[in-house]
């Protein structure tokens, strides 16, 4: 990247030279004319800036962000103690829409205009990826979640040799899900032919390549993938896919899909008389609404599971168990737990860690500086850089399960934990079944 593509607006210069020169009382009034309200103020209040996609097809992901801004933000007092004495919290949280053109555009207002000392994100690619962009161009500290690591990383054009400069992740990566869902499948009497469903988007061409994603691995262990080729999100016919899999006699069907796209896809499937033995899907089977919208169908499809209540870990914040955090989240909404309130709850956690040991929140490398020394229990397990598969990158555990039907229960499906290999510290609640 040249120094020119990485200039904010203001006079030619990046935000934090601006703010560097702020701090030793050469911000000037030319450099404030030029598109930056003051910045050298008081440092009494943090601003963490958090871009999420409350609106459209991801909006799924971004159910529990309302609850756990407020619960979060009443656990601390809103006040967070740091280095430099007590600081006022505020969250400032920004629509995505599903879409990674308003997600980079929402991201440059929380850099330029209300200034945030922190920027996080999650929810997969199509949010991470353009909101760490902004704040790798603007030099801004900035934390993500909830996208495996490679889409995350190569699809930014990271290098393993030298990684980034300001953007830091924790999640998983595909060579964790892959593992999963080959434990899930191991379970099972199958053929071992597995139809990909794989769109034209960030994750689809992740979990697809041939190189990085699910072909090589799945070979390896002795699986025949038919991969029809990318198609574009919320189609509304799947028969070409359905017919190809047929075909070829796919038992297994796997993939990264929306929620609408999965629900036409098998609905279509059941209309055409396509019936795998298992449905292993990531995204759409994330959440309870897309399996209840299947009616009965949803039975026993299966998907990795990231958070769930009987997870063994706890907030650094509240100090709730999974359990107590799902509990509280259905007890304020009416809603079923998923596994997004786990992680939502967790990048705050990991936030206000940095903040608090942070030695001076108006400097962006003394912010970057207590990223890379993050080491903190949260509800979403351990976080902390240093021994990642790449530089910007911290793991998480990974398991998998399946959607069973609860008729008797106060919601129409529970995601149980059927294989744990990869994590054995989740305990199992149940025996992985076929789709029947």
């Amino acid at each position: 990247m040249t120094q020119e593509s990485r200039k904010a607006k203001g006079g030619g210069r990046t935000r934090r030279e601006i703010l560097k020169a702020g701090a030793a009382g050469a911000v000037g009034t030319a450099a404030l004319s030029a598109g930056f309200p003051s910045i050298v103020r008081a440092a009494d209040t943090v601003r963490i800036g958090y871009v999420s996609p409350k609106t459209g097809p991801l909006a799924p992901f971004a159910e529990a962000d309302e609850f756990n801004v407020a619960s979060v933000l009443e656990a601390i007092g809103g006040k967070v103690a740091s280095s430099g004495g007590s600081l006022d919290v505020e969250i400032i949280v920004k629509d995505s829409q599903s879409n990674p053109n308003r997600a980079a555009e929402v991201a440059s207002e929380l850099i330029l205009s209300d200034e945030v000392h922190l920027l996080c994100a999650g929810n997969t690619p199509e949010t991470t990826n353009p909101v760490a962009d902004q704040a790798e161009i603007n030099e801004v500290p900035c934390v993500t979640t909830l996208c495996p690591w490679q889409p995350y990383f190569f699809g930014r054009g990271g290098d393993p040799a030298t990684g980034f400069q300001w953007t830091y992740h924790y999640f998983w990566g595909l060579e964790d899900i892959i593992a999963v869902f080959l434990n899930l499948w191991g379970k099972l009497e199958t053929n071992k032919v597995v139809g990909g469903l794989y769109p034209n988007d960030g994750d689809g061409n992740a979990w697809g390549d041939p190189e990085l994603g699910f072909p090589k691995p799945l070979a390896g262990a002795g699986y025949t993938l038919i991969d029809p080729g990318r198609y574009q999100n919320l189609s509304d016919d799947f028969s070409a896919q359905i017919s190809e899999f047929k075909e070829g006699g796919a038992e297994i069907v796997t993939g990264v899909v929306l929620p609408p796209d999965f629900t036409t896809f098998w609905t279509q499937s059941a209309q055409q008389g396509f019936r795998p033995k298992a449905a292993t899907v990531g995204k759409a089977l994330l959440f309870p609404v897309s399996v209840e919208a299947l009616g009965d169908a949803g039975h026993n499809l299966s998907s990795e599971i990231w958070w769930s209540p009987s997870h063994p870990f706890t907030s650094s914040i509240t100090g709730q168990s999974c359990g107590e955090l799902a509990a509280a989240f259905t007890a304020a909404t009416g809603k079923q737990w998923s596994q997004p309130v786990g992680y939502g709850h967790s990048i705050f956690e990991v936030a206000l860690d940095i903040v608090s040991r942070a030695e001076d929140i108006n400097d962006p490398e003394a912010m970057l500086a207590s990223i890379v020394a993050t080491n903190v229990s949260t509800i979403a397990g351990p976080v902390s850089w240093g021994s990642g598969p790449v530089k910007n990158v911290a793991k998480m555990p990974l398991v998998g399960g399946q959607w069973r039907r609860t008729p008797d229960g106060p919601f129409g499906y529970d995601l149980i934990v059927t294989s744990n290999e990869t994590a054995p510290d989740v305990p199992l609640g149940g025996d992985m079944e076929p789709i029947g």
